[in-house]
């Protein structure tokens, strides 16, 4: 049986095009897209662990919750 991280990664594991979105939007069309990952919605200039984590992506946005980078695994 595949571990969680293969399993992850069979899908798609990031979203360009969600560049300019809501980060809500953003986090509900990659939990659409691959369900086996955890999103979470991040200020930009925040400081977090950058830890590689195989089912999470961050979705960083701006003061006015627009995606200000492109949300990938990890």
């Amino acid at each position: 049986m595949a571990s969680i991280c293969e399993q992850v990664e069979q899908g798609k594991t990031s979203w360009p095009e969600l560049v300019g979105e809501t980060g809500e939007c953003a986090a509900n069309t990659i939990k659409k897209e691959n369900k086996l990952v955890n999103t979470r919605i991040i200020l930009e200039g925040t400081i977090i662990p950058l830890i590689y984590i195989c089912d999470r992506v961050l979705v960083w946005v701006d003061n006015e919750g627009i995606t200000v980078t492109t949300p990938t695994i990890g």
